[in-house]
């Protein structure tokens, strides 16, 4: 829960700079820190997923992965959960600043691969790395955010905290089953996600990495079913 805490607290203290800094940040320092973070994010991808020790497993739970995640299209559905729900705020009539704010920041940090990723890392393996470069990003993008939208953003740190708090806690569950190689493995395949979330980050790629999520899944039911024989 350490890395959803520190998560909550930057979005907090973000929102709270912003509102002192009316005019956000500077366009060219914004896309330097990006680039920055990208790369920091490509880093932990790589260094985690050479921790794997079953290759093949790494393998066959991408492809599987891929397979489902495509033919749900889970990345679209993603995307269209967060038009719905933004949609639904303006027929309420609940669309002023504050709701907003609100909706829209919420929906950027909880509603992506990052959070998942990095709150199954942080709960299974207990490695909060992940979840530190989002707190960055979402710290520096909860600037801009309160910055134009107002106030409204800083009450986004509410379903950022429930919402990879719940993920966390599951996966720490999840722990107390598995060994440390199999939880290793786990996170060998979230760090190849994570590659891929750099990846997009720099702008090199337009990974749906979305659609990669079903992969983390498949070892952990893989080591489940394979405890009971």
């Amino acid at each position: 829960m350490i890395g959803t805490i520190v998560n909550t607290a930057t979005i907090v203290i973000g929102s709270l700079l912003g509102l002192l800094i009316k005019g956000g940040i500077p366009k060219r320092f914004d896309e330097m820190l990006m680039k920055a973070l990208g790369l920091s994010v490509l880093f932990v991808g790589i260094e985690g997923s050479l921790k794997t020790t079953d290759t093949l497993l790494l393998i066959i739970s991408l492809v599987i992965g891929a397979l489902i995640g495509e033919g749900v299209d889970i990345d679209k559905r993603l995307n269209e959960l967060g038009q719905y729900i933004e949609k639904q705020f303006k027929k309420s009539g609940k669309g002023g600043n504050i709701a907003e704010g609100f909706v829209s920041a919420s929906l950027l940090f909880c509603v992506g691969s990052m959070a998942i990723v990095g709150a199954i890392q942080s709960g299974l393996e207990g490695n909060h790395t992940m979840l530190y470069i989002k707190s960055m990003l979402d710290g520096i993008t909860s600037i801009i955010y309160t910055s134009t939208m107002g106030i409204g953003v800083i009450f986004s740190a509410v379903p950022v905290f429930l919402y990879q708090g719940f993920i966390a806690l599951s996966s720490s569950f999840l722990g107390t089953v598995l060994d440390t190689t199999q939880i290793a493995n786990i996170g060998g395949i979230g760090s190849v996600l994570i590659i891929g979330l750099g990846l997009n980050i720099l702008g090199i790629t337009k990974i749906k990495v979305g659609n990669l999520l079903p992969a983390v899944f498949i070892p952990m039911i893989y080591y489940i079913v394979r405890s009971f024989f």
